[in-house]
Formats: structure tokens, sequence, C-alpha cells
């Protein structure tokens, strides 16, 4: 198993979700609007705004990112895309 040599804190793994998020709507094409409109027709209501809002904050339920990943078609995320 490997040693960690610095504490990796909630704040950096909400960082880590969060450019990962970002960077798989970039690589899909899909703005933040496209996005709250597919997670509202999964039913999953949400708006540009609250979107955008989650995604600023790195501060998203784990439900809100795998429900994201699924509505831009990613299939799979590679653990070495999430570790620092």
């Amino acid at each position: 198993m490997r040693k960690m040599t610095a504490k990796l804190d909630e704040t950096h793994w909400a960082e880590r979700a969060k450019r990962l998020l970002k960077a798989e709507l970039k690589l899909a094409d899909v703005t933040y609007e496209d996005l709250a409109a597919k997670l509202t027709a999964l039913g999953v209501p949400e708006s540009k705004a609250s979107v955008a809002s989650k995604i600023s904050r790195g501060a998203f339920p784990a439900s809100f990112f795998l429900a994201a990943l699924h509505v831009i078609g990613r299939k799979t995320i590679a653990i070495e895309d999430i570790q620092s």
C-alpha cells in the first residue's frame, strides 16, 4: 500500500472532483445549461445556476457527480484520473 506523504483533506478531494467534472464536461462539449437540462430530463431537477454553484464550490454529493457523468455519456473513470 502506498504511503501518503501529505495530508489529503476533504478540500483536496472536493477540488479533485470539481476539476475532473469540469474536464469531463469540456471533453463532452457540454455546458452547465446543457448539463442542467440533461439532469432534469433524467429526473434530477437542476438549473444552470444550481449546477454552476455546485461545481464552483466543488461541494456536491456523489449522486450528483455520478448522474452528471452518466448524462454526458462517460462510461468509465480511471482511478488515476481522481488521485492526486
